[in-house]
């Protein structure tokens, strides 16, 4: 079994962090999305990656590399515009051949492995396998109709939904699935769309497997889904403290301090993680806050919030709540003190805080 991976989009609904960074290497939980999306395949077996990669490709390629990191070969595979998941698959056809394969959304979050779900893809009949969950407005998604729990059919982004069963960005395929995304037409948008595609499938009568994922799971488009992806992967991760931790520094519940961070005279409550060369000073991270490496945090309060590389925050007098901040900001304290301060900051931003 092969992986395919789509890590193509331009991120529109996280700009400004997006102008300089491709959506897919935002870290949740100081983890590049796209890197636990290689790590989800691997652990479930599967050792040959396709990358689907668009505007974004050369920082793709940088950052991922030929895949020998987490113990894969990533092939790259170039889509000359946003022109539909389908699309992705038709133009992957040359690198996954007649393999079965699993698509997975690039900047995806999902509780769990899917090793299991592969495992019973490739013992299987089904000539595709979707994953599913309920969702609170479907009407921003793929959403699949059951009957007799088999698919009845697929609508894309519809304004009233058959269901509350959205598609997740998880798709599992045989060669089949080249017959449909040759047969569909683009939609009104001007994309192949995979829900298209699984409904041509579902239409011919090849068995296509609905699974209901049960646990959470998150598009990390937009600001918010981001802070909560945070929140959840945080909560899943093993406390560890490589770091250094003063006497006058206490560390509450869930904390993760990576190699050579500091703490000085700070308090930290998790979950929370704090990467490699950040010092935090005279300050307070609370829980639900990711840090990222060679950060500075000092005089300042900090909560529910991601901060990206190389970021000052310094003497700011309020709590800065639900945020998310991207790489080499500063944010330094100006004369007159706001009661709560919230953003959403570009690579290379600085603020003075008014």
């Amino acid at each position: 079994m092969k992986g395919l991976i789509v890590s193509g989009g331009k991120g529109t609904r996280l700009y400004p962090l997006t102008f300089t960074s491709a959506k897919q290497l935002i870290p949740v939980a100081n983890k590049p999305v796209l890197f636990r999306v290689i790590e989800a395949i691997r652990d479930a077996g599967v050792t040959d990656i396709g990358i689907v990669i668009g505007d974004t490709g050369p920082e793709i390629r940088a950052a991922a590399g030929d895949g020998r990191r987490w113990g894969v070969n990533v092939t790259y595979i170039p889509q000359e515009a946003p022109l539909g998941l389908a699309h992705a698959v038709k133009i992957s056809r040359d690198f996954l051949g007649d393999d079965r394969f699993v698509m997975f959304l690039g900047d995806n979050v999902i509780q769990g492995g899917i090793g299991p779900l592969l495992r019973e893809f490739a013992t299987s009949d089904y000539i595709a396998q979707i994953v599913l969950t309920r969702v609170a407005d479907p009407r921003h998604y793929g959403v699949a109709e059951l009957e007799n729990g088999r698919i009845k059919r697929l609508v894309e982004k519809p304004q009233q939904p058959p269901s509350n069963l959205a598609l997740v960005g998880i798709y599992m395929f045989d060669h089949h699935v080249f017959e449909a995304v040759e047969a569909i037409k683009p939609s009104w948008r001007g994309e192949l769309e995979i829900t298209d595609a699984i409904q041509y499938l579902v239409e011919q009568k090849y068995a296509v497997h609905p699974y209901v994922h049960e646990g959470w799971w998150i598009d990390t488009g937009k600001p918010i889904d981001m802070l909560a992806a945070n929140s959840l992967v945080l909560q899943e991760l093993t406390p560890r403290i490589e770091g250094t931790v003063d006497h006058n520094s206490p560390i509450e519940g869930q904390v993760t301090i990576e190699k050579d961070a500091e703490i000085v005279n700070s308090r930290i409550r998790g979950p929370v993680i704090i990467g490699e060369g950040t010092r935090i000073v005279n300050s307070f991270v609370g829980p639900f806050t990711s840090i990222y490496h060679h950060c500075l945090i000092e005089h300042s309060e900090i909560e529910h919030c991601i901060v990206l590389e190389n970021t000052r925050i310094v003497d700011i007098p309020a709590r800065i709540e639900d945020s998310l901040i991207g790489r080499n900001v500063e944010v330094t304290r100006s004369s007159i003190r706001p009661k709560a301060l919230r953003m959403t900051l570009g690579d290379y931003s600085k603020v003075g805080i008014l």
